[in-house]
C-alpha cells in the first residue's frame, strides 16, 4: 500500500531563503521546458530531455539531476492532462474549457511541488533531519518533525521520491512510504453500509452517521460564498478561496471520523465491510434544480475511498456491491417496490409488513448482497478478497 507521509521542515530564516529561491528555479525551468514541449510538440521525456537539457543547467543554475527532475516533473503535466482529456474531465473537443487546456502551455506556479528523488535528498531519522540540494549548494542538518507515529512509518517504508512544498509560509516535504498490507482475514460477516446525502452513512447494525451538521455547515459557506462573488473584489477572490479549502478540509475530516469508526467496528467483530458501488451516480441520477448543489457536494466518493484504504490498511475484507434497488427491497420477503419506500426517511414493504429507517433497511439489503457473494454466518470457504462487484437480482413479477 503507498502512504504519503507529511512532515514539517524546520528551516533557520537563511535556510528558507534558500528553499525558497531553489523551488522558484525549479518551477521556472519546468516552465520553460513545457513552453518548448509545447511548441516543438515534442512529449517524449526522452526527447524532451535531449532539448532543454544543456539550456536549462545554463539558464537556471540547476545541476545535472534538478534538471532531469524538472524535465520528468514537465513530462508528467502532459501526461494528466491528456488523460484529462481522453476521459472528458476537460469538456468536449472544441468546448471553451478544452480550448483553455490545449491552447497554451503548461504553466507551473512559483511555489508549486517539486519532486527530489535519493540523490538530491538523504533522511537522516535518528537525528530527524534531512540534507537537500539547493541552488547554494548541499544543504545539511535541515530539522524536521511530525507526529510519532508518521516518523515510525518514515522510516520504516519510505521508498522513491519527495516533494518539496511551501504552504502558507511554512515547508513541508510529502514522502512517499511503500507499507506492506496486512493478510486480509476470512470474515465472520458483513457490515452493510449505506451512504446518503441526509445521513452519511447507515450500517446494518442501525449505526447512523448524521450528514446534518455537515449540511448546515455547507448551506452557511455558501451564502458566504455568494456574499463574496457577488462583490468581486480582488481581496474577495482571495478569501473565496481560503473559504472553499476550508469547508474541504472540514468535511474531509468528517469523513475520516465516520470511515475509521466503520472500520473499527468491523475489524472488532472479525467482519468484512460493504458498500454499495455508487461511481458514475452523477451521470445517471438527474436531481431537481433545487438539489443540484447538494448532489454535485455530496462527498459520498471521498468516504468510499477512506473506508477502501482504512479497511485494507486494517486487514479488513472490503467488497462495493450493486446499489439497485436497496432502498426498495425488503430484506425478509425479498419484495422489490418503489412504494415500499413512501419518503426518504421511512420504508414499509407492501407485501408482509416490514418497516423501519429506510437507510438502515438500505445498509440490510447491502450486507445480505455481500453474504450472497462470499460468506454466510456459518462462515464459507476462503477466497481472495478485494473491490469486487456483486450483482443484484433483478426483481420479477411478484
Amino acid at each position: 500500500m503507498k502512504l504519503v507521509v507529511r512532515v514539517k521542515l524546520l528551516p533557520t530564516p537563511v535556510q528558507a531563503l534558500v528553499l525558497e529561491a531553489t523551488l522558484r528555479a525549479c518551477n521556472r525551468a519546468a516552465t520553460y521546458a513545457a513552453r518548448v514541449a509545447f511548441e516543438e510538440k515534442v512529449f517524449s521525456r526522452n526527447a524532451l530531455q535531449k532539448l532543454v537539457y544543456t539550456d536549462v543547467k545554463a539558464t537556471f543554475g540547476l545541476s545535472a539531476q534538478p534538471t532531469v527532475r524538472a524535465v520528468k516533473k514537465t513530462d508528467d503535466a502532459y501526461t494528466t492532462l491528456r488523460a484529462n482529456l481522453k476521459a472528458g474531465n476537460l469538456g468536449k473537443a472544441g468546448s471553451k474549457r478544452w480550448v483553455k487546456a490545449t491552447g497554451s502551455p503548461v504553466e507551473f506556479r512559483p511555489d508549486a511541488a517539486q519532486p527530489f528523488d535519493d540523490r538530491c535528498l538523504s533522511w537522516q531519522y535518528d537525528s530527524r533531519t534531512v540534507s537537500i540540494w539547493t541552488l547554494d549548494g548541499r544543504l545539511k542538518g535541515l530539522r524536521y518533525t511530525g507526529q510519532v507515529d508518521q516518523l515510525k512509518v518514515l522510516a520504516e517504508h519510505r521508498r522513491g521520491e519527495s516533494d518539496l512544498i511551501r504552504c502558507k509560509g511554512k515547508w513541508y516535504l510529502l514522502a512517499t512510504c511503500d507499507v506492506p498490507d496486512p493478510e486480509v482475514y476470512e470474515p465472520v460477516d458483513f457490515l452493510g453500509v449505506d451512504r446518503g446525502i441526509v445521513n452519511l452513512a447507515t450500517t446494518s447494525d442501525g449505526t447512523n452517521h448524521q450528514g446534518r451538521r455537515l449540511t448546515g455547515y455547507r448551506r452557511h459557506h455558501a451564502r458566504k460564498r455568494a456574499e463574496l462573488q457577488a462583490r468581486g473584489t480582488r481581496s474577495a477572490t482571495r478569501r473565496l478561496a481560503r473559504r472553499t479549502k476550508k469547508e474541504h478540509r472540514h468535511a474531509t475530516q468528517v469523513n475520516h471520523q465516520i470511515a475509521k469508526e466503520i472500520v473499527s467496528a468491523a475489524q472488532r467483530t472479525g467482519r468484512g465491510i460493504a458498500v454499495e458501488e455508487l461511481d458514475g451516480i452523477r451521470d445517471r441520477v438527474r436531481p431537481r434544480r433545487s438539489q443540484r448543489d447538494t448532489f454535485s457536494s455530496w462527498p459520498f466518493h471521498q468516504l468510499g475511498q477512506h473506508l477502501e484504504y482504512k479497511a485494507c490498511r486494517a486487514g479488513v475484507p472490503f467488497i462495493a456491491v450493486d446499489p439497485a434497488y436497496t432502498s426498495q427491497r425488503c430484506p425478509r420477503c425479498g419484495h422489490t417496490e418503489r412504494a415500499n419506500r413512501s419518503d426518504r426517511d421511512h420504508f414499509l414493504c407492501r407485501r408482509c409488513g416490514l418497516a423501519g429507517p429506510a437507510d438502515h433497511v438500505a445498509g440490510v439489503n447491502v450486507r445480505n448482497r455481500a453474504r450472497s457473494y462470499g460468506v454466510s454466518p456459518a462462515r464459507a470457504k476462503p477466497r481472495a478478497w478485494g473491490r469486487v462487484l456483486v450483482n443484484a437480482p433483478v426483481p420479477g413479477p411478484d
